[in-house]
């Protein structure tokens, strides 16, 4: 019996890593995993025929390209390429301008994932690693089906998987089979205890994508930067190479605990528990506050690295999630500003 057919339990770790190799080897597809085939189905009925009709120009709204039809001319802007100065005009006009490029109709995108155990929280019927999947699935069946090519780096106790960029279906069911089977392993990791578990290095994830993408792409990093001090700056480094979209995911109740009492509280992340009060009045409002504070130090921290952010919740609509940061896209291009910009979850388009 095939690896695929057995539905109701875990493929065999040796087989999994075969699929792993052929795909990475350019072999043929393999037959994808009944739950990414159903997820895939699903975003598809659900998501993407709901935004077909509401974005309009493909490769104008959700990401630029790299081409090399001159458009324009413009002012320099804080954040602007200095390698698109053209240093003609700015010697004739005291005042740097920059080209500015007609898109391209095939691009790649890279999606850096971040699926380390702390995307497994939800406190309602979605996990933040659901809100991930759906958002790569989206985003890689919208971007193939017109021939662009999209590639994967995926991070659990460190980089795990590479997944070259490719085109097709066939690709992005690999893709979200590739998310999904590492659940099962990290409720084992869970279950060895809080000596084997350990705090998410970011920093490590981006070095290694910049070290991996030797062409100019797009590139979504998928995460919610609960991590170890320090992904700033290689974050930062990889958006002077490639445009960079920060897609932070969190749920609601990481900002503003309410009224449940007598509670234990796990790190996801060391598997450390601790029994707190959050009938105390004091306690929710020192939380709420901390929240507040991470909540602007992460905005300004991805302000200062030049990348725009998408932030998404676990009670968010993901069509108008990706509709709103679409607008927002839009807009940029049509008016040449080029600066970061976070669109929070829920704002209006």
């Amino acid at each position: 019996m095939t690896w695929w057919r057995r539905s109701s339990r875990t493929a065999p770790a040796a087989e999994v890593a075969v699929q792993t190799e052929a795909a990475n080897d350019g072999a043929p597809a393999l037959p994808a995993a009944d739950g990414a085939e159903r997820l895939l189905r699903r975003l598809e009925w659900t998501v993407i025929r709901r935004l077909d009709g509401l974005l309009q120009g493909d490769y104008r709204t959700l990401m630029r390209g790299t081409g090399l039809d001159l458009a324009d001319l413009r002012e320099y802007q804080l954040h602007d390429d200095v390698r698109h100065i053209d240093w003609n005009v700015t010697a004739r006009q005291q005042v740097p301008h920059v080209r500015v490029f007609t898109e391209d109709r095939e691009m790649a995108a890279w999606f850096v994932l971040d699926l380390s155990r702390s995307v497994d929280f939800g406190s309602g019927t979605r996990a933040k690693r659901d809100i991930s999947a759906g958002f790569v699935g989206v985003l890689a069946r919208l971007l193939t089906r017109h021939g662009n090519r999209v590639g994967a780096l995926v991070y659990g106790h460190s980089l795990e998987a590479v997944l070259p960029p490719r085109s097709g279906r066939a690709h992005v069911l690999r893709l979200l089979h590739l998310m999904g089977r590492r659940a099962p392993e990290d409720k084992r990791a869970a279950k060895a205890g809080p000596a084997a578990a350990g705090m998410t290095k970011l920093a490590d994830l981006l070095d290694a994508a910049a070290a991996l993408m030797p062409r100019r792409s797009t590139v979504f990093v998928v995460s919610d930067f609960l991590s170890e001090p320090g992904w700033e700056k290689p974050l930062g480094r990889l958006a002077q190479r490639h445009e960079v979209v920060a897609v932070r995911l969190f749920d609601p109740l990481e900002l503003d605990l309410p009224d449940l009492g007598l509670v234990p509280l796990t790190d996801a992340e060391t598997g450390e528990q601790l029994w707190v009060d959050t009938h105390d009045a004091g306690f929710r409002r020192r939380f709420a506050r901390l929240a507040a504070d991470r909540e602007t130090a992460l905005r300004e921290a991805l302000a200062r690295a030049g990348v725009d952010a998408l932030e998404l919740s676990t009670e968010d609509d993901l069509v108008q999630a990706i509709v709103r940061f679409s607008d927002l896209r839009k807009r940029r291009v049509r008016t040449g500003r080029s600066g970061p910009a976070t669109l929070p979850a829920g704002a209006p388009s």
